[in-house]
């Protein structure tokens, strides 16, 4: 019996985790819904240690957010099989880029992923998108990549198509 990949799981915020806050009447970050969405999913074999970084929508992070995000991925590839980061799709492909820009120093993938509609949302991507990134980290070299909707593309050079609400190559 093979030994269960160790991923680590960087919660970053986003649309992913927004919550219906009933007393201001609108979607936020205030709670993880992480636990919730990881209870529905059959995860044999993997062993899941996370950190929670930060609970921002990605439009409000700084340079110095992308930045942290980065450093810790980088750092996580040095004891994990794999790292996933959950992020906001606004500025994902910053913090894609910020990552590939030190792919020399990465010892193992590190896969972006996030959703269009928040995972409380009865038509929501949030866990189909979480369990691709948990199998694509698992069966990807070492690089950085994003995973959604059915699609696996690797950075440099992602872009969010905000028309098509879909992550695309750069032309």
């Amino acid at each position: 019996m093979s030994a269960k990949k160790r991923i680590r799981l960087i919660l970053t915020g986003g649309t992913i985790e927004k919550t219906y806050d009933e007393l201001s009447g609108v979607l936020s970050n205030r709670v993880s819904v992480l636990d919730y969405m990881l209870s529905q999913l059959q995860l044999e074999g993997v062993s899941l240690d996370r950190v929670s970084l930060m609970n921002k929508d990605s439009r409000d992070m700084s340079e110095e957010d992308h930045e942290m995000i980065a450093l810790a991925a980088i750092e996580a590839t040095d004891s994990y099989d794999g790292v996933v980061v959950l992020h906001g799709t606004d500025r994902l492909s910053h913090t894609g880029e910020r990552i590939a820009a030190d792919a020399s120093l990465l010892k193992a993938p590190v896969v972006l992923t996030g959703a269009m509609r928040p995972w409380i949302l009865r038509n929501t991507d949030a866990r189909q998108n979480l369990t691709e990134a948990l199998l694509a980290v698992m069966l990807l070299d070492s690089g950085v990549y994003v995973a959604m909707h059915n699609n696996v593309l690797q950075f440099p050079g992602v872009i969010k198509d905000r028309e098509r609400g879909r992550f695309v190559r750069s032309t």
